[in-house]
């Protein structure tokens, strides 16, 4: 049996699991998780991991870690640690045949091919169908946004880092207009990127405009609630009836949809256009609704190159570690 390690490092927590190939699926036979800032050397934290469980097994030659900031040439500094990763040094000190280390968003790109049907949920089919030759692109709204896009190749899909979500967010109404503009002077910003919107972050920014600007914002119960529990608090109260937190919602779900349309059209993923990141599981009801799937299928003369995208939503928690296992069986050859 082959066994193989993954990965998803993060500057909080890290995650660590062995899977086992089984008749050419992936089945996690244990896991564990760290709390990162407790280990000053990473080499170090896999090599107790690797030596701490009994596992039938036998030790991984292969393995892949989804870090958490931009991989060059193999490389990766943590903004968070202190820990520097080189692929090959990795692998000597964890006595590894192989390593790789991938960007944390884009590495979700290696495991789309592989979900099982509790892993996603379809949020809109296309009319024809994926196209299996046709690139496929994800956008996942978390605390920023994370997009990557996957190129086919014959040896399976290519991730492609992408820092898409600091483009200029471009207004597409009088509110958003207005919003736009509040942001930038009250953050005193030289600019807003579609990330201060579109991203959990934004929906308690936007809601935050509504509780200044507009009249219902005064005396709002949202007002008092702490600025990091406010777009879970936003979202709450709009699915229980809140008014204010609804126009919040649905201008915050416009602006995704229309964000998720538009990499639909640079990227032309007509083999998938995935919606992932921490919300996708959360507000999966507001991800089917009209108010997010309306603004990413209106785009004028190109809405026909639209129906031709299939749109999912990668609903399953774990899937950084699941998709690192994935790369980490793509990497035996």
């Amino acid at each position: 049996m082959t066994t193989l390690l993954a990965g998803d490092i993060g500057g909080t927590k890290t995650l660590l699991a062995l899977y086992s190939l089984e008749g050419g699926r992936l089945r996690q036979q244990r896991t564990e998780r760290f709390v990162s800032a407790e280990w000053d050397d990473f080499a170090a934290l896999v090599n107790h991991f690797l030596g701490s469980g009994e596992d039938t097994g036998g030790r991984p030659a292969h393995a892949c870690f989804a870090v958490a900031g931009p991989v060059r040439q193999g490389r990766v500094k943590l903004t968070n640690l202190p820990w520097q990763l080189e692929q090959n040094a990795l692998a000597a000190h964890c006595a590894l045949e192989q390593v790789e280390l991938v960007n944390d968003f884009a590495v979700l790109i290696y495991g789309l091919p592989h979900l099982e049907a509790h892993q996603h949920v379809p949020l809109r089919a296309a009319a024809e169908g994926p196209d299996p030759e046709a690139p496929v692109a994800i956008l996942g709204a978390g605390t920023g946004l994370g997009v990557a896009i996957g190129i086919p190749t014959a040896q399976g899909l290519k991730a492609i880092p992408s820092e898409a979500s600091h483009a200029e967010f471009a207004p597409r109404s009088q509110a958003e207009w207005e919003l736009k503009q509040w942001l930038q002077q009250d953050l005193q910003l030289e600019r807003v990127s579609i990330e201060r919107v579109v991203s959990g972050t934004g929906l308690g920014e936007v809601m935050r405009w509504y509780l200044a600007t507009d009249r219902a914002g005064h005396g709002h119960p949202l007002a008092a609630v702490d600025p990091s529990e406010r777009p879970a608090a936003t979202a709450n109260a709009a699915a229980a009836g809140d008014q204010l937190a609804r126009r919040a919602m649905d201008l915050w779900l416009g602006a995704y949809g229309s964000t998720a349309g538009d990499l639909a059209l640079q990227t032309l993923c007509s083999g998938g256009l995935w919606v992932g990141g921490g919300t996708a599981g959360k507000l999966l009801h507001e991800l089917q609704s009209a108010a997010f799937l309306e603004p990413l299928r209106r785009k004028g003369r190109l809405s026909p190159v639209l129906e031709q995208v299939p749109v999912l939503a990668l609903t399953d928690p774990e899937a950084g570690l699941f998709s690192a296992a994935c790369r980490a069986r793509m990497l035996m050859g």
